[in-house]
């Protein structure tokens, strides 16, 4: 059998941790920036864990997440 090709758009966007949890980025942190509040900057400034809904479609995307640190 060949090997399962890493989705990269998904291995760039995601981090896993080493106990296997997935993270990412929060949105709306880009840009406009000026009219937002400094508690929601704040509170959008660290990793997030991804929910238990899409983890399925993310390791689709990384079938070697065991691996990937």
């Amino acid at each position: 059998m060949p090997k399962m090709k890493t989705h990269k758009a998904g291995a760039k966007r995601y981090k896993i941790t080493a106990n296997g949890k997935v993270l990412r980025r929060h949105a709306g942190i880009g840009h406009l920036l000026a009219n937002k509040s400094s508690k929601r900057k704040r509170s959008n400034a660290g990793p997030e864990q991804v929910s238990d809904t899409h983890l399925d479609l993310i390791s689709k995307q990384l079938p070697y997440k065991k691996y990937s640190r």
